[in-house]
Formats: structure tokens, sequence, C-alpha cells
């Protein structure tokens, strides 16, 4: 199907729904993968997600919706299974073949050298050169470091013995993901999307189709890997700010200053943009977008990104800090963490959502584990499971009462709910680590807990 066919099959879907005409592909279908599926499904595309997790496919199939922590989308989910404009499958060679649209959604991780690992980007490029036919267009929505397209991925797709050549009948495309776990409806309502492409032609095209889609500023870029550095400009620049105040935390401690008073005064400036110290910095973007953006800069020089670099290690330190300010707090009541009953508040590494993609709290525990410490775990999202090798809790209220310790790791909207007193009251040694700055310090000295916090002057 060529550019004015496409075209013209947006311009009947928003009359009339359209004939599924077009079928899009998406490969990928996990946290961000399957939102931005069910968009272009809701939108009137014929959509199937494809992805290797079976036991993924499996529940899509049977109608379970995965992704219980994403406001907004059971209901799109049950729509568009409903109405047929939404499948999923495990077979990729079933569906390439007769797709138009064929977007990537796939992770990149770093490997344990924190090198960027591009596996799946590779292999799903590798098994699309023998696929994808006549006027498809490839459009990848994973975060890559600039460049990726341009030296890699266009040689693995193209196929000279099928007459497959990019720009010449296939298209390739970037469009970076923009949305926050827990918040993707919200931002793929309202966060602008870059881009680009490795032609003219296919660069418009996309962003017709994206207009149609989502309702958000399409911001044109000259090239794929300006698209790409673009957000991974965006995301480093984040890391760097939490590991400025992460360091500011370290500094206020010995100060005797209360960080939280510092940034809630700061923040009524208006060029000031406020960041948060915390346990470490997790997830799937930040800390694996500053080393994509390191990566890039390895071939060039030693001396490039310092900051970056610095950034790394700071944020990379902190569980460890954490711990010392256990170990601090046990002092006091003259406590050893090797005998002693720790809780851990929050595995997640973010609040409101159900992901432990890189969590500081793994580190701490392991840490914590090395010392032969008994750690109980609660979290809301995940409740009587197993995770790190540890049973967690089904309710706070079942592992509270004989804990020497509690260490709030994760800000979950539960946790902010829940009074020092509560803290005081119900454990059996009251030493408190808030590592999110949601406690009050001030009404949890009151209480009679022995509180400890990242920033706030008391180490």
């Amino acid at each position: 199907m060529n550019k004015e066919e496409i075209l013209t099959e947006i311009n009947e879907i928003k009359k009339n729904g359209g004939k599924n005409k077009i079928c899009v592909c998406v490969i990928g279908i996990g946290r961000i993968g399957l939102p931005t599926a069910l968009s272009f499904a809701k939108s009137g595309f014929k959509t199937i997600g494809v992805d290797i997790n079976e036991d993924l496919i499996n529940k899509i199939r049977e109608r379970e919706f995965p992704l219980k922590d994403e406001p907004g989308y059971q209901e799109i989910f049950e729509e568009v299974i409903n109405n047929g404009k939404f499948s999923a499958t495990n077979k990729i060679e079933e569906v390439v073949p007769d797709s138009h649209i064929i977007l990537l959604s796939l992770p990149t991780p770093m490997d344990e050298n924190n090198i960027p690992d591009y596996t799946a980007l590779r292999t799903v490029a590798k098994q699309l050169k023998n696929l994808v036919t006549n006027d498809s267009i490839i459009i990848i929505e994973s975060t890559i470091e600039p460049g990726f397209v341009e030296n890699e991925f266009i040689k693995f797709v193209e196929n000279k013995e099928r007459q497959i050549i990019v720009g010449k009948n296939i298209g390739i495309g970037v469009c970076p993901e923009t949305a926050n776990p827990g918040e993707i409806m919200k931002d793929f309502e309202s966060l602008p999307r870059l881009v680009a492409a490795t032609d003219e032609n296919t660069s418009e095209l996309i962003r017709d189709i994206y207009k149609h889609v989502f309702p958000v500023e399409l911001i044109q870029m000259p090239n794929c890997k300006t698209a790409n550095a673009v957000k991974l400009t965006t995301n480093v620049f984040r890391d760097v700010n939490i590991a400025f105040v992460n360091e500011l935390a370290l500094l206020y401690d010995k100060l005797g200053i209360d960080i939280q008073t510092v940034l809630d005064a700061a923040d009524k400036k208006y060029n000031f943009q406020i960041h948060y110290p915390g346990a470490g910095v997790g997830g799937p973007c930040l800390p694996v977008n500053s080393y994509q953006m390191l990566n890039s800069a390895k071939g060039i020089s030693d001396d490039l990104l310092k900051m970056v670099k610095a950034s790394r290690e700071i944020n990379e330190s902190m569980p460890f800090y954490v711990l010392k300010l256990l170990k601090n707090a046990f002092t006091e009541i003259d406590k050893k963490i090797e005998t002693s009953k720790i809780l851990i508040l929050g595995i997640s590494y973010k609040p409101n959502v159900k992901d432990i993609q890189l969590s500081p709290a793994k580190i701490i525990i392991s840490e914590l584990k090395k010392l032969g410490t008994d750690i109980r775990i609660f979290d809301p999202f995940y409740k009587s499971t197993t995770v790190y090798g540890i049973k967690t809790a089904n309710e706070l209220e079942e592992v509270i009462s004989d804990v020497d310790a509690a260490i709030i790791v994760t800000a979950h909207e539960e946790f902010k709910n829940i009074k020092p007193e509560y803290f005081s009251s119900k454990m059996r040694s009251p030493v408190l680590i808030d590592t999110r700055g949601i406690i009050d310090i001030h009404a949890a000295e009151k209480t009679g807990l022995i509180f400890r916090g990242l920033g706030r002057g008391k180490i």
C-alpha cells in the first residue's frame, strides 16, 4: 500500500471507520507497546500485537488486560478486542508480510557491563529482512542511541535479493516514545512526539499516521539520529539533575539542613526545575539512556560526558548511602543490622506502578542479605508473591509489629497516607528511614521515631 492509499484509508477511517485495509503490526507489546497498539486500534486501524512472551499473549487471548496499573486502557482494551480491531500473536512470520505499518516497541536494556543491549532490535530486524513487503513502513519507537538506524538497522533490514531497499520501496522512521509508566494515557494525549525518517516521503507519511492516532504536537526532525539524540538528551538531563540533588542531600545531612525545605523554597523561582533525592534511579529509561549516551561518546573521546559519568556514579551509590543512614540510626538505639528485622516498603522503581526494573530496592535488599539480615517486604503492587527470593506480605499489618526498622524505598500513594505515629506505635524498634521525603520530619520526631532521611540534616 503506497502513500496515497494509506492517506485515503485514513480519511475513510475518519469518515466511517474505514474498511480495515491498513494492517498495523506492533512488535513488542509490553509496558509501552501494548498501550501504543491499543491507541492505534482505537483510532480505527486493524492492529496486531506480536510478542515472544507466551503468557502475555495467552492473557490477551483470554481477554485479560495485563496492565492493571495503567489507568484508562482497560476500557479501550475491551472495546478493541470485542470489535476485532486488536489481536495478539507470537508468530511474527504470519503477521509482518500482510502489515503495512510495522511498529517496534522493543526493550533496549544494558548488559552486565552497562553496555546497551540491542539484541531484541537486531533479532527482529534480521527477521524483517525476509518478511517485509514493498511499501512497508517500519517505525522504531524504542529508545536507541544516535546513529543506530543509519549505521546498523538499515543494513539488517535491507534485502537486495528480494529487492527490499530502504528509501526506494520501504521506509524506516523513528518516533521515540514519550510516556511515564502509570501515566501513559495522559502522556499520549499531551506530550509532543518527535518524527523522523530515512527519507522525506516516509517522514511525512509517519507524521500523517501519528497525527491521526495521537492528538499531540508532532515535531519534525531532520533525521533519525537527531530525533534519537533529543530523546536521550531529555532523559540524561533528568539523570544528571537527580544526581546533583542527591549530592546536595549528602551535604545537607552534614550541615543540618533539611533539603525538602530548600527545594520547596527554590521551586518558587521561575527558572528552577525541581528534582528530588532518592535511593537511586531505576527503571528502563534514565539509567539505560545515560549509558546509551556514554556509549555513543566512547568511540570519539574519553574526555566527553564527564558529568554524565559522574552522575551515574552518584546515583548508583545512593542505595549504599541508605544503608549508611540505617547503620547511623541503629547506633542511637544500640542495635546491629545483622541481628535485626528490616522492613522494605516499596520495591517498584517508581511510585504507583508494578515495575521493578533496575529498582534501587534490589541493591538495598542484596546488601542486607549479605549481612544476614532478616528482611520483610511490603509493596501494594507485589502482594503475596516472591520477589528477590523473599515472600512479600499481603498487608502491612502482617509484618510491621516485629521489625526493628522500616525503609521507605518507593513513594507509593498508599505510604504517603501513613502517619508517623503508626510506625512508632507498631514497630518493635522505632527506626524509620525515608528515602523519598514523604514523612514530615518534625511530626516523626514528636512521636519518638528514630528518623533518618536523605538530606534531612540528621547524620
